[in-house]
């Protein structure tokens, strides 16, 4: 076994890199055409990435204006903004924030497709991909925050953030505690923190060899995790567009990762969700993930014995101070959600300061992916989501 999945990472990560990058169609393109009115804008982060962000200040029927209420949305991981509005008008959580009179803005992680540049270093370089999700929600959040706040006038945001848009939140409330002022409500829509019960056999196979999976790779000269290619983008659209006969194999793949829910993915929005998926992330994201499925802890990123003691004073890395996020959390959580389990929802609601409630999703068969591609999203989550949001727009 432990051979076999050295020799698969050693193929497919030389198979991705044979093929040239390019940037697939993108957010912004997505929301012009489905009607809405789109700006792009940039910030710098403290330690030297570009990132970008895209705004939907309105709609031609619901135009934009000043004062409005600010909701941030921020990807998961492999992800991109495109994930809030890929479902399209009457579907996609950003267009229903919009249409329900919200200034909505969309954030993009260093590393991924629309985050690709820092003042120093080249993705090309090492460096470049020297961090975990650690390091978005230390530095990422804030600059994008601080920006929107700055941009918008507001001195509060709402936020909502799927998988690591949730672990990244987590890192940025306990670290920077000061930022819990400036959020008013925080909806984690399949919160990952603790991973100890989590069920996906396909991570659960990889995770006992996390550290080789670190060690090849760096003797590989290899930092990012599944760039975004040519060959997946047209992969996608050939492979698992409505007339072809390997469509229900792109979907098996989906469901092998976040859990079985055949009845909420419109499959033909797969080749879309596949132009800008994965959109890229470092080899130590995945890594610092795989740590927390080993240690059933949520901590910082583990560098072995030597190094913690430098880093860290200690043999072990710290555990994340969660009893310091104290802006209101909504963990909004599915049944059958392979990559946050129900338990490990569980145990975060009881370590955060502030944790307002656990809300499931009234779908026994909702899965991870099911919070952003999945066909009734809006009756059975997204609109409960607006709601708490009015309540709490104060």
């Amino acid at each position: 076994m432990k051979s076999l999945l050295i020799t698969f990472l050693i193929v497919g990560f030389r198979l991705v890199q044979a093929f040239p990058y390019t940037t697939p169609r993108g957010t912004k393109e997505l929301i012009i055409r489905d009607g809405y009115i789109a700006e792009e804008h940039e910030t710098a982060t403290a330690d030297g990435y570009l990132l970008t962000m895209f705004r939907i200040p309105g709609s031609p029927a619901n135009p934009p204006r000043e004062g409005k209420s600010v909701v941030f949305l921020q990807h998961g991981l492999l992800c991109s903004s495109a994930d809030w509005v890929v479902l399209g008008p009457g579907r996609a959580l950003a267009y229903l924030l919009v249409d329900a009179g919200y200034d909505v803005w969309l954030g993009n992680a260093r590393g991924n497709t629309n985050s690709r540049k820092h003042l120093i270093h080249s993705p090309s370089s090492a460096k470049f991909w020297d961090f975990s999700w650690h390091e978005i929600g230390l530095y990422d959040l804030p600059a994008m925050i601080e920006y929107t706040l700055q941009k918008t006038g507001e001195s509060s945001i709402h936020y909502a953030g799927h998988s690591q848009g949730t672990t990244a939140f987590f890192v940025m409330a306990s670290l920077r505690p000061e930022y819990n002022a400036k959020i008013r409500s925080m909806h984690a829509l399949a919160p990952v923190a603790f991973m100890g019960n989590l069920v996906s056999p396909f991570i659960r196979a990889i995770a006992p060899f996390i550290n080789q999976v670190d060690w090849i790779t760096s003797m590989l000269g290899i930092h990012e995790f599944m760039p975004s290619n040519q060959m997946m983008v047209l992969g996608g659209q050939k492979a698992c567009r409505d007339e072809s006969p390997f469509q229900e194999v792109c979907a098996n793949v989906l469901f092998l990762i976040s859990g079985f829910n055949s009845p909420q993915l419109n499959r033909t929005i797969i080749p879309a969700i596949l132009t800008n998926t994965p959109a890229g992330a470092s080899v130590n994201q995945i890594v610092h993930y795989g740590q927390g499925i080993n240690s059933r802890r949520f901590r910082q990123f583990d560098y072995g014995l030597a190094l913690n003691l430098i880093r860290y004073g200690s043999i072990t890395p710290p555990n994340y101070p969660l009893d310091r996020v104290t802006a209101p959390v909504f963990l909004h959580y599915g049944d059958n959600d392979w990559l946050a389990a129900v338990r490990d929802v569980q145990q975060l609601s009881t370590q955060l300061g502030n944790t307002v409630g656990l809300f499931r999703v009234p779908d026994n068969r909702w899965n991870h992916l099911d919070f952003t591609y999945a066909t009734d999203a809006k009756p059975l989550l997204y609109d409960r989501i607006i709601d708490f949001i009015g309540r709490w727009n104060q």
